[in-house]
């Protein structure tokens, strides 16, 4: 294959309420939203694209692994384990669902957190090199 793909563009996320989830992420993750209308809104963070898509009742971005447990698909980075436990205290304290830091065994430690509608995204602290 001599063409291949460059980056990720966007992704989409499924809320219930579109202005609801715009706020969200604006006042929790530092958001900026780019365009939105009654069933949708694309807001930048983390230096991608997120489209928030008005779903159906009880819809997520999460899945189930081969064990039951409900898991994220997006994982944030931050630069370094005291800007992943300052991000993890600000998020609760403006009342964010978050698990505790982590360590997995890999270098790094990670939380997990859960947007306004449930949906599940993970944090780890160390950075990937950049493309």
């Amino acid at each position: 294959m001599q063409t291949t793909v460059v980056r990720v563009g966007t992704i989409y996320i499924p809320v219930q309420d579109v202005q609801r989830a715009v706020d969200w992420y604006e006042n929790h993750l530092g958001a900026s939203t780019n365009y939105q209308d009654h069933d949708k809104a694309i807001i930048d963070v983390a230096n991608l694209s997120l489209f928030l898509v008005k779903a159906e009742q009880k819809q997520s971005a999460n899945f189930i692994d081969c064990y039951g447990r409900e898991r994220f698909s997006l994982t944030f980075e931050v630069d370094g384990e005291e800007d992943l436990r300052s991000l993890h205290s600000e998020l609760r304290d403006k009342g964010v669902q978050t698990s505790e830091v982590e360590d997995r065994g890999h270098p790094g430690v990670n939380f997990v957190f859960q947007d306004a509608d449930g949906n599940l995204f993970d944090v780890w602290s160390e950075l990937s090199p950049a493309y």
